[in-house]
């Protein structure tokens, strides 16, 4: 997987990992079981601090995307459980998303017409 760091971006550079990695799982480009790169080859090859790296791969475990190993690193393990939590965290991210849609008279038939190009977008991914 190519992950490209936007260093002009107001977004953190641990974000931008982090949500890279997330698609990469979302599009099967990632798949369970298979290894990240360590930290530090990680953050060698973006050109970033290893700390950088590390409090990605911090937010994906605590998120349920990775488990981290000592003799594996950071390995895809996308935790299914505490679904009521996540669904919560899901409303919470989209509720502003609706509220910035509303604002710029983006109609509801729109939003779910982009919703329904993303997901088909993912499944054609991991066909």
């Amino acid at each position: 997987m190519v992950i490209k760091m936007d260093f002009n971006s107001d977004e953190a550079l641990y974000i931008q990992l982090r949500n890279q990695i997330i698609m990469g799982i979302a599009k099967d480009i990632l798949k369970e079981g298979e290894s990240l790169p360590s930290v530090r080859q990680m953050a060698n090859e973006l050109g970033v601090n290893m700390h950088t790296v590390n409090k990605a791969y911090a937010l994906l475990k605590q998120d349920g995307y990775v488990k981290l190993d000592r003799r594996n690193g950071a390995v895809i393990s996308v935790s299914l459980e505490n679904r009521s939590f996540h669904m919560e965290t899901i409303h919470s991210d989209m509720q502003m998303i609706v509220a910035q849609a509303i604002c710029k008279d983006i109609s509801l038939t729109e939003m779910q017409d982009l919703v329904r190009e993303m997901y088909a977008a993912f499944s054609s991914a991991k066909i």
